[in-house]
């Protein structure tokens, strides 16, 4: 039996969990973008969306070395976002390649739409913390200071990767010390609009290899007193190569290695009380990899992955992690060469919603209110967080599954007692499993169809909708429900 104190509060409960990085940020003004962006609005999956600045297409340095800018995708982008109840997170990166330090071809790429991709440290500091004040000064002028304090704002991305950043730096703490300047120069340029706009840094990538890139970062912020209010990093639980080779296999708990250690060296450094956003996570990196090349990959479009997600999420309560945002990233969505292939995004290319999807959804509403609970089973797989919202309706998220995802857990039959209710409650609940609120099940029932006709699109997407079903009345003197969970479930019940 679970026992819940629906009249116990144990703490508050901040939503760390339902936030996104929508990749590319382009996509916003495109039909499928938005498409994508109005269904995440309207089943309210998500609360805030990281995007990038792309200053490549905003700034330009005219003959007489002056900065022109055009502020026009920029806002319609923020704009639309706003218009759909989301708070956006702002990325500052990266640079125009006419202020590039290093002119080789190997240090230039292409993004969406044919955007520009710069890997190199600014030619000059001053000018990319000119072209930060422009910004700050543009996007505190058109929506507030007031709104504009609510986000996040941070500096660059992955400045750890020669991938992003200074390809050709000698050594790490060159390049540490390149990014430091910058961030330095981001850092003052926002605080001479306000100080009361939230900034971080440094958006680390490799996390597991480069702590030390973060412990120069935090001294350097520390020596020169720069305003820093968030530690932001990337957390992946593991590589395709790990998992090729089996040294490192999908494991919820491989998410917890990065976090705790980022947390170690914040605290080491002087910066311990500082909230930690973990502005891009995913079980596994590489969201352009697909199963074609590591079959693992299928986990993605089933079952595992929403159970994953569950399961780190109260992992990470439990574990009491210094957590203020974790973002799922969903690049790689752009660029879909069929559907249920194994991308990393909420929706294949036929705009089925998948499990994962389908789990944001449930865990947003979650309560603000963290009820104290207990339980006598035996059975280790099941996770369990009970909340509660102002209203007083009481929204339970449970999740059963191994934390290594290579069990095939029989069913579990179990009691949950809501103690200390006054009153009636009428009970919903809603799951998803291998056969529920799961559109992969049904394409495979019907033959991983590539080309389906709308008809056959139809049934798969109805598939893979949430249903919500009653599951009778709770009262004072009868307080218990019978819940029946499968492997990798992954289930939300409500009290009204």
């Amino acid at each position: 039996m679970i026992k819940i104190f629906a009249n116990k509060v144990e703490k508050k409960l901040k939503n760390f969990w339902n936030d996104i990085v929508f990749h590319p940020t382009d996509a916003i003004e495109d039909e499928w973008g938005q498409q994508y962006l109005n269904k995440i609005a309207e089943d309210k999956a998500a609360n805030a969306i990281r995007i990038y600045t792309i200053f490549e297409e905003m700034v330009k340095q005219n003959e007489n070395g002056e900065l022109e800018f055009d502020f026009t995708k920029n806002d319609y982008r923020i704009d639309y976002l706003l218009s759909k109840g989301f708070t956006p997170f702002i990325a500052y990166t990266f640079i125009p390649q006419w202020l590039a330090a290093e002119d080789d071809p190997a240090l230039i790429g292409k993004r969406y739409k044919g955007n520009v991709l710069v890997r190199s440290y600014p030619k000059n500091y001053q000018t990319w913390g000119e072209i930060c004040r422009r910004y700050t000064a543009h996007i505190v002028e058109r929506y507030g200071l007031e709104t504009v304090s609510k986000w996040k704002l941070h500096c660059y991305n992955e400045p750890d990767l020669h991938h992003f950043f200074y390809r050709k730096a000698k050594d790490n703490y060159t390049r540490a010390m390149a990014y430091s300047k910058m961030y330095e120069e981001f850092a003052n340029a926002c605080v001479s609009v306000s100080d009361k706009l939230t900034i971080g840094g440094p958006a680390l990538a490799e996390s597991e290899k480069n702590f030390e890139f973060l412990e120069f970062f935090l001294n350097y912020v520390k020596e020169k007193n720069l305003k820093i209010d968030f530690i932001s990093f990337h957390s992946y639980g593991t590589f395709p190569e790990l998992i090729e080779d089996k040294t490192k296999p999908i494991d919820v708990r491989g998410a917890i290695f990065n976090t705790t250690n980022v947390a170690q060296v914040a605290k080491l450094c002087g910066f311990g009380h500082l909230p930690l956003v973990c502005d891009e996570w995913g079980a596994v990196t590489e969201g352009y990899l697909d199963k074609s090349r590591v079959p693992e990959m299928e986990f993605r479009e089933n079952e595992l992955y929403s159970a994953y997600y569950a399961r780190m999420l109260i992992m990470f309560d439990e574990l009491k992690l210094p957590y203020d945002e974790m973002m799922i990233c969903l690049s790689g969505q752009h660029n879909l060469k069929g559907d249920m292939l194994g991308n990393r995004n909420f929706f294949s290319k036929s705009f089925y919603p998948k499990p994962i999807y389908n789990a944001y959804v449930l865990s947003n509403k979650l309560g603000n209110k963290k009820l104290f609970f207990y339980t006598d089973l035996k059975e280790e797989h099941v996770a369990v967080m009970p909340s509660k919202h102002e209203d007083g309706h009481i929204s339970v998220l449970l999740c059963y599954a191994d934390d290594a995802f290579n069990l095939d857990l029989p069913n579990v039959t179990f009691d949950i007692n809501f103690s200390g209710i006054e009153r009636e409650y009428k009970v919903k609940y809603s799951v998803i499993d291998k056969t529920n609120a799961n559109c992969y099940t049904k394409f495979l029932e019907l033959g991983s169809p590539q080309d389906a006709s709308e008809e056959v699109k139809d049934v798969i997407r109805k598939a893979g909708e949430l249903k919500y079903e009653d599951f009778g009345v709770v009262t004072p003197e009868n307080p218990n429900v019978t819940l029946t969970m499968t492997n990798n479930a992954v289930v939300l019940i409500e009290l009204f």
